[in-house]
């Protein structure tokens, strides 16, 4: 995990070529406790985002030299810091293309200070969330996951493979598997996962149900869509 557990002082980059939105926003995370440097084109940003240890980057999609699909792309590659994506644009497959890239939020642009700072924090708590106690494996069919690392394997035909899963895949994943049998309502999985109100237009969740099934052997099987209601893991290979 790319971040500490200090949600008191958190060391945040934004990419972002506007410079007085950045000089304000370095001001909002100081007053906050919090320390946000920043980078004005792909290029920088991307090389900041891999030389340092941030907490969370906070990526523009517009941007000169690399945008910021191609920065979050390469970055995935070698990182997996959670990032919260920036876009003035308005499509919803511009949204679509940053979750596909791994972008674990996103938020329109012009934003609340307020609110990003409340995305980040739900990030941080999600991805830092260990549940206590002895179930720090949940294995369901043919499916094994390990809460304590983080890992998850699909170990269909006895044979174990490990899963290259997103954090916020693993994170619903293992709501979808510790509810097995059970149908979980959109509005009961986004509140859980991105601590807002489900809304009839977001496919933020769509889009990580459709990469999770992808990643699974018999993924449609596994996790099922109950139309109108939400979702179901049945354990089924």
């Amino acid at each position: 995990m790319e971040h500490s557990e200090k949600q008191s002082a958190l060391s945040l980059l934004l990419v972002d070529d506007d410079q007085e939105l950045c000089g304000m926003m370095t001001e909002f995370f100081a007053l906050a406790g919090h320390k946000l440097t920043s980078a004005n084109n792909g290029r920088d940003g991307l090389a900041a985002a891999l030389n340092g240890a941030h907490d969370l980057v906070i990526l523009d999609v517009m941007l000169p030299a690399l945008n910021g699909f191609e920065v979050l792309k390469q970055l995935r590659r070698r990182k997996t810091v959670p990032v919260i994506m920036l876009t003035a644009r308005v499509e919803a497959q511009d949204r679509i293309l940053g979750l596909d890239t791994g972008a674990d939020d996103y938020l329109p642009k012009p934003f609340d200070p307020d609110e990003l700072l409340a995305r980040i924090r739900a990030v941080l708590r999600r991805m830092e969330f260990t549940p206590s106690g002895p179930q720090q494996e949940v294995t369901l069919g043919s499916v094994r996951l390990n809460t304590t690392t983080r890992e998850a394997w699909d170990e269909t035909g006895g044979v174990g493979e490990l899963l290259q899963l997103t954090g916020m895949e693993f994170d619903l994943l293992e709501m979808l598997m510790r509810s097995a049998g059970r149908v979980i309502s959109r509005e009961e999985i986004t509140a859980a996962l991105f601590e807002r109100e489900a809304t009839p237009y977001d496919r933020f969740l769509d889009v990580h149900i459709s990469h999770l099934r992808k990643k699974l052997h018999d993924g449609q099987k596994l996790i099922r869509t109950v139309r109108g209601v939400g979702y179901m893991f049945t354990g089924a290979e």
